[in-house]
């Protein structure tokens, strides 16, 4: 699509199957015109200095831009763009089947089949709990957020309490919803499902004293961001039984995992899947496309941050 659409254009493509470090991405990008970048990658405010002032735009393939210096970038006119919208089914699918994973502990029963413990049916045999009319808590009422929210109110019955900076007269429209402060949704909630960006505002938002609001009867799902919960917190509460499980597919120290969390067993951990799908990689890979495409042509990009 870059080279149809930009002749004569020059692409140099990671060929590592990791992502590169900073000297490699220097020696590799330095002199561009155009950056497609990954969540996982840091782009500094130095790192945008040393990739020279030819640097028109940085599409980054994810619609989270926090590991971007958006200052740097705006001080220089380099354009920032993002891949939104495209994302929301497929990451709203990870969140409602962490929830459902660790209401009726499938990661513990396929293990326990998978070791050859499974003797045959009992009626006390690996029970979990159930969905159906349960109260979920949404924490960020974006697109996200709100797939969320439908899906478990009309596909479970749920009653949907949510919290983000401002109530949402089209939640409770829509939903039912009801807007509460955060103390309050952690404590009448069964299930915790965060969709919040990361801010300073937002670091370590569930750290000890507000994991220690939620009942011990609880599921805590993360598909936003690993730093909205502080971790270290989260193992002692997860242990200590003090909440019932938890459901993450990002991680405060990603890809490193908090000492003690993979060992336990009411955790269903996932490795950022959440806009794992053929159809939404290749939209956001397209949307990436689009917006390099944009820039260097002399257009406005559809999606642009900074």
């Amino acid at each position: 699509m870059l080279a149809e659409n930009l002749p004569g254009v020059r692409i140099e493509l990671n060929p590592l199957d990791r992502n590169l470090n900073r000297g490699e991405l220097v020696e590799s990008a330095a002199g561009c015109d155009a950056l497609i970048c990954t969540l996982a990658d840091d782009i500094s405010a130095t790192l945008i200095e040393d990739l020279g002032p030819s640097l028109k735009v940085i599409a980054t393939y994810a619609v989270g831009y926090n590991n971007i210096d958006l200052t740097a970038a705006k001080n220089r006119n380099i354009a920032v763009c993002n891949t939104p919208g495209v994302l929301t089914e497929a990451t709203a699918e990870v969140a409602v089947g962490l929830m459902l994973a660790c209401a009726r502990r499938f990661g513990e029963g396929d293990r326990l089949t998978r070791q050859g413990l499974f003797t045959g049916w009992a009626p006390l045999l690996h029970r979990g709990h159930g969905v159906y009319g349960k109260t979920v808590g949404i924490i960020g009422a974006g697109r996200i957020g709100k797939r969320v929210a439908l899906t478990m109110k009309h596909g479970f019955d749920c009653e949907i309490l949510y919290h983000s900076r401002v109530d949402h007269v089209d939640w409770e429209n829509d939903l039912g919803a009801k807007y509460v402060e955060l103390g309050e949704l952690l404590e009448r909630s069964d299930f915790v499902s965060l969709h919040c960006p990361l801010t300073e505002t937002t670091r370590h938002l569930l750290d000890a004293p507000m994991l220690a609001r939620m009942k011990p009867t609880a599921i805590l799902v993360n598909t936003a961001r690993g730093p909205v919960v502080d971790e270290t917190a989260l193992v002692a509460a997860l242990r200590e039984r003090r909440i019932a499980g938890a459901g993450f597919d990002v991680y405060e120290h990603e890809p490193a995992l908090a000492p003690g969390l993979a060992e336990l067993d009411n955790v269903v951990l996932l490795p950022h899947i959440g806009s794992a799908t053929v159809e939404t990689r290749d939209k956001m890979g397209r949307m990436c496309a689009e917006a390099v495409i944009a820039v260097l042509t002399g257009k406005e990009p559809l999606h642009r941050v900074a």
